[in-house]
């Protein structure tokens, strides 16, 4: 193989994955919730699951695509473990299409014909298509017009290769068959791409430069290189992408194994007969990618269940952890849809874990301070990790309404980080409450507290459902009502000298800190549907509507937050 040559193959792979890239965004992108839908009917049951992740992986043309989506759905609760393996299954014969649409149209015919034509359509569609889902679609008729270039230039590279290297040799034997699949391996972990991979191997084969036996080896090697991209995939991810990845592991360690069996048994039948003189090459070798496939369904649809039963059981360290994230996974983050999903379900979680702080610290004693602030703790750095999250999904392509959804998730985290600040501080004060012995001012503070723990009640988000906003604004008036009160009752102590000053002052300052506990948790609570999708939003006129006076307070308790968070600010 000479300079040109290399030149050649590599510009050749070059087009070819931009021509995937291309063609696998466009088509994301047109099909718009259609991926989403389609996931969902993977509920049903696990034949419905390996139907789906056939199709859509078939139609996007990315296994990568369709399991990213896929831990999207475990993550949210949407698809359990077992309907996701099976969605993997639907994936890994899935991406044969790429096998198929080489084998069938890639070698039939004059690739310039209508690959040029498809490139200048798709442009120009582009475009003058803006966002519409046909400009989209333009952009994967340009991938797929670059996907069949790059195919021609990898076809006349290895035009009379075979005079060059002695494939056939090498593939005549058990050891040169394991030194193929270990090749095609090796070329899918360094390309990252299994359908580059079984391109380069489709096109060896179809110039006549490598035997059968020795391109099936190469497609059992490619199969068994995209376990690396899973792997990879899952560093630093969720529990459940782990696990989604080990299944994909276990699938194509059989699947290998069946295939390198039957071509281990087959070999040297295939390569003596006349087999390769009376059938198309390509045909047969798309045939063995997907026949071995399908073949490995079969063997693991039986032990599925065993199998989702022992990865059950595994990665739940991390889980346990509550300073973990448990939904944030960097691999959905080219969903944005799934992505805003997995950072709702994260910020609900620290909507709990804040309430329960939030409650623990208004009854606890001076000796749960430590356990208080460790909690405060663990919920800042979850908030940070969503922050993190929130910043990486804004550089994703985001639709107008996921856009706007963003700045409402930090707003609402805001709100948690001050409440568990608040938590820290005001646990510190309850020493000071005991040692009140005035009995109205006992009475005030035990009210007081019993209307803010209402609120945290009121406001916590609970799995897929949040609070109503009126509920939560009639807790508020009653909170606001009873803190001026419970003021002022507290001014009269000290002037009547039932409370020293100094009493009095650190009482006024505990009180202030559970007043504006409970004023954050109505804030978390008033904002958090603007974090779900316009379709699961309660329409504008069935709202409730507030009254001008509603409005005021509203305006004049939105003011006075704002004064006392911009004073909180300038101490700490």
């Amino acid at each position: 193989m000479d300079l040109s040559s290399i030149g050649n193959l590599i510009g050749g792979l070059g087009l070819f994955l931009l021509g995937m890239q291309l063609m696998t965004n466009g088509l994301k992108r047109a099909a718009g919730q259609t991926l989403r839908k389609a996931l969902e009917a993977a509920t049903k049951s696990r034949l419905r699951g390996l139907i789906s992740g056939t199709a859509i992986t078939a139609l996007v043309q990315s296994s990568s695509a369709v399991t990213v989506a896929t831990i999207g759905f475990v993550n949210a609760g949407l698809l359990n473990l077992g309907q996701s393996v099976a969605v993997i299954y639907g994936c890994n014969i899935g991406t044969t299409m790429t096998g198929w649409l080489v084998a069938t149209i890639g070698f039939k015919f004059k690739i310039s014909a209508f690959a040029l034509p498809m490139i200048g359509l798709g442009v120009v569609m582009s475009l003058i298509g803006g966002e519409k889902r046909y400009a989209h679609l333009g952009t994967s008729l340009t991938g797929f017009g670059l996907f069949f270039i790059g195919l021609s230039f990898l076809k006349g590279t290895f035009t009379g290769l075979e005079n060059s290297i002695p494939f056939e040799a090498i593939g005549a034997t058990s050891y040169g068959l394991a030194l193929f699949v270990l090749a095609g391996f090796m070329m899918t972990v360094l390309i990252q791409s299994s359908s580059a991979a079984m391109a380069i191997t489709l096109s060896m084969a179809s110039t006549g430069a490598i035997p059968l036996a020795a391109a099936g080896a190469l497609v059992i090697g490619a199969n068994l290189g995209t376990t690396s991209t899973a792997a990879l995939s899952v560093i630093g991810a969720t529990s459940n992408a782990k696990r989604i990845a080990c299944a994909h592991v276990f699938f194509n360690l059989i699947t290998g194994t069946v295939g390198l069996l039957l071509l281990v048994g087959m070999a040297g039948i295939i390569n003596r007969s006349e087999l390769a003189q009376s059938f198309d090459l390509v045909i047969l070798l798309a045939l063995f990618h997907t026949l071995f496939n399908g073949v490995g369904v079969l063997i693991m649809w039986p032990i599925t269940t065993p199998m989702v039963s022992f990865l059950n059981t595994r990665f739940r360290r991390s889980d346990e952890d509550q300073a973990k994230a448990r939904y944030l996974d960097k691999n959905i983050l080219e969903t944005p849809a799934l992505a805003i999903d997995a950072m709702t379900r994260e910020l609900g979680r620290v909507s709990r874990m804040t309430s329960t702080l939030a409650k623990q610290a208004i009854s606890a004693e001076v000796s749960d301070s430590a356990h208080i602030r460790a909690q405060t703790l663990t919920i800042n750095k979850l908030i940070v990790d969503i922050g993190k999250f929130n910043q990486k999904l804004a550089q994703q392509q985001l639709s107008e309404e996921s856009s706007q959804i963003l700045p409402s998730a930090m707003r609402v985290a805001r709100y948690f980080n001050e409440m568990a600040r608040l938590s820290s501080l005001i646990v510190e004060y309850s020493e000071r409450f005991d040692q009140i012995n005035d009995s109205n001012t006992q009475k005030d503070i035990y009210e007081l507290k019993k209307i803010t723990t209402k609120m945290l009640d009121a406001a916590i988000v609970e799995d897929e459902l949040y609070a109503s906003s009126s509920e939560t604004r009639a807790v508020l008036r009653q909170l606001e009502n009873k803190y001026q009160k419970i003021k002022q009752h507290v001014l009269d102590a000290m002037i009547a000298g039932r409370l020293t000053p100094d009493e009095g002052t650190n009482l006024l300052d505990s009180l202030s800190h559970i007043h504006r506990l409970g004023e954050q948790a109505e804030k978390s609570s008033r904002y958090w549907s603007s974090l779900s999708p316009v379709e699961h939003r309660s329409p504008i006129h069935d709202r409730p509507h507030k009254s001008d006076k509603e409005t005021s307070e509203d305006s004049s308790i939105e003011e006075k937050n704002a004064k006392t968070s911009d004073e909180s600010l300038a101490v700490n």
